[in-house]
């Protein structure tokens, strides 16, 4: 049992089923779940900021990590799940295990053609609207006990390269 907040609460409830005998977990999907398939994702929110801006930005350094899953990636980790998760498995469904932020906002702004730049903790608010405080956060995720527990291997591209493929920028 974890401390704290609905998420945690809701992950207790599931994952205590399995002293009941149910076989229960959770996959905990990363923030990026990202493909062709995502059309309201953060990613989604950040490419039209960067539109609506004219510039794809990062917050100071921009070496805050995101990390991100392939739709179709997170799908085979559920399949294993309900196949073969122990019971009251806690799974991390996150192939990009930490993309720096700047990294994302450089992606964003050559696919869009426009300037990149840092901008500061003060301008983050007005520049991402409601995502100024996510856009900052640091959270490199480890998936290797997932990984290692059920054979999970991604193979569709990760968040980079799923972007430069242009699917997000088509009008």
């Amino acid at each position: 049992m974890f401390p704290g907040g609905y998420r945690i609460d809701a992950e207790n409830f599931v994952t205590g089923l399995a002293s009941r005998g149910v076989r229960s977990s959770i996959v905990r999907l990363a923030p990026t779940v990202h493909s062709s398939l995502d059309q309201h994702g953060f990613i989604t929110a950040v490419i039209a900021t960067a539109r609506r801006n004219g510039y794809a930005a990062y917050v100071g350094e921009g070496a805050n990590q995101w990390p991100a899953v392939h739709t179709l990636d997170a799908a085979v980790l559920y399949r294993l799940a309900l196949e073969k998760a122990p019971a009251g498995s806690r799974l991390h469904a996150a192939a990009d295990e930490g993309v720096p932020f700047r990294e994302i906002a450089t992606a964003v702004g050559r696919n869009l053609g426009v300037p990149v730049r840092g901008i500061s903790t003060e301008e983050a608010g007005d520049y991402f609207g409601f995502l100024g405080p996510f856009v900052q956060m640091d959270n490199p995720t480890s998936a290797a006990i997932t990984r290692e527990l059920l054979g999970w291997t991604p193979t569709h591209p990760g968040l980079i390269d799923d972007l430069n493929q242009g699917h997000y920028f088509q009008a």
